[in-house]
């Protein structure tokens, strides 16, 4: 049994399957496998999932997938899918959106707040030692990093300024996320840990 894991671009492909693997394995949950399926951008994501998420659950073998789970980041999401002025309201506009297109029992909408560097803020060691005193201040509340400056920006203009080098998302990313403990950043991060939290219950619902 596996979730799939409709994703826009190639970091989170690399990187949050095998993140959210491993608090799968964690769980006791071995046995449940994340298959990362890519989008190539979030625009794709929002036109292309409905079709695809039928597709998948259709298929031969769709008796093997628990469910599918979207994720997308809440900033720079698409036109007409960010609707509000809080996170929480950006976020429940969107997820409804998504869900009532794709039309799906069987798919759950979420959204990295505001990008998936957030969850890697939860962490200052996973970054390099000159970095590290600027992630101290904002790890406390990584996802209240905002929509004016996202944490990719802050990482860019950190990394710029310490290390001179850039911030390399495709790259970079997916290797902190290696080093990062699911359960510190789901600790700080309300939004990722809801998106766990529903995978666990799934997987249970489905007797796993």
């Amino acid at each position: 049994m596996r979730f799939l894991l409709f994703v826009e671009g190639h970091t989170e492909k690399q990187g949050v399957a095998a993140f959210v693997k491993r608090w799968l394995d964690a769980q006791r949950l071995q046995h449940v496998g994340v298959t990362p399926v890519n989008f190539k951008g979030s625009g794709r994501f929002v036109e292309d999932a409905p079709a695809k998420a039928e597709a998948r659950l259709t298929e031969r073998r769709a008796n093997e997938v628990i469910a599918i789970i979207g994720l997308l980041d809440l900033y720079g999401l698409p036109d007409g899918y960010e609707q509000g002025i809080t996170a929480d309201e950006r976020y429940e506009f969107a997820k409804q959106k998504i869900e009532q297109r794709v039309a799906q029992p069987r798919y759950r909408q979420f959204f990295a707040v505001h990008e998936t560097e957030a969850w890697l803020l939860s962490d200052p060691g996973v970054f390099p030692r000159q970095v590290q005193p600027v992630i101290n201040r904002l790890s406390a509340r990584p996802e209240r990093v905002n929509f004016d400056e996202p944490p990719a920006t802050r990482l860019r203009a950190e990394y710029r300024r310490t290390l001179n080098r850039e911030y390399k998302k495709p790259v970079d990313g997916p290797n902190l996320l290696r080093k990062l403990d699911p359960d510190t950043a789901a600790q700080k991060c309300p939004y990722l840990k809801q998106m766990l939290d529903e995978m666990l219950e799934l997987a249970r619902e489905a007797g796993l």
